[in-house]
């Protein structure tokens, strides 16, 4: 299994960003995680199908999302989340490849592998395990019935680099799936990697959003330094 299952964005001000979402998409909040706190953070979830989507904001000096706002210019897309069911094998794997496990999550039926970002790069990459796999208390315990209902499914993450063919080497043998014309193919979404014009250097830049009002979709709607495609 490889699902891209959270992608978080990160914002110097929470509040219009959630603004935003909920006048461009009607997104609502299914939970806030008290425990985010101990990172120096305040933060929102959204649902969209069985995805989140998350936005995270520093409330004090010296936080690692600070510094990551002051080294990208501002807002913009921090961190990609993805669901395997092997996180054991792939700590392994992540060993023999050199790549550092920065922090270990773990929760009710959930845990998740936070990578470093040097070995990584392009954005934070966390490799989660869920059980049941259909579950995702990262979340909260209602986070299914706030499910969008104009959103559907986040069906792509597009990751800008300096060196996006370098980048997408390294996500593919992170991830295990190769990565053609630039883009991995996960098992319901794709991540695709493209070069960096902006001056802002590697990121989470876009997500394409399955939207369920037909007309809607070529419409893309800029938010906290992300693009959204409609779709």
């Amino acid at each position: 299994m490889l699902r891209l299952r959270q992608l978080v964005l990160v914002a110097q001000d929470l509040r219009p960003v959630e603004e935003q979402l909920v006048d461009e998409f009607g997104l609502e909040v299914c939970y806030r995680d008290p425990g985010v706190g101990h990172f120096g953070l305040r933060h929102g979830l959204y649902t969209i199908g069985d995805q989140l989507l998350e936005v995270v904001a520093p409330k004090q000096d010296g936080t690692t999302a600070g510094r990551y706002l002051e080294r990208r210019h501002g807002d913009g897309g921090y961190m990609v989340i993805v669901q395997v069911d092997d996180c054991d094998s792939r700590r392994d794997q992540m060993s023999d490849l050199g790549v550092r496990v920065a922090f270990e999550a773990s929760g009710d039926g959930i845990r998740g592998l936070h990578l470093h970002p040097a070995d990584t790069g392009g954005a934070i990459l966390s490799i989660d395990q869920a059980d049941p796999p259909e579950s995702w208390s990262w979340a909260g315990p209602d986070w299914a019935y706030h499910s969008s209902t104009t959103l559907s499914a986040m069906t792509a993450a597009e990751v800008q680099a300096d060196d996006p063919d370098a980048l997408a080497d390294r996500w593919a043998a992170i991830l295990g799936r190769p990565a053609v014309d630039r883009t991995i193919q996960c098992d319901d979404a794709s991540i695709r990697f493209v070069e960096a014009t902006d001056g802002r250097g590697d990121g989470l830049a876009a997500i394409d959003v399955s939207v369920v009002d037909r007309d809607r979709a070529g419409e893309s709607v800029a938010i906290g330094g992300v693009r959204f495609n409609l779709v």
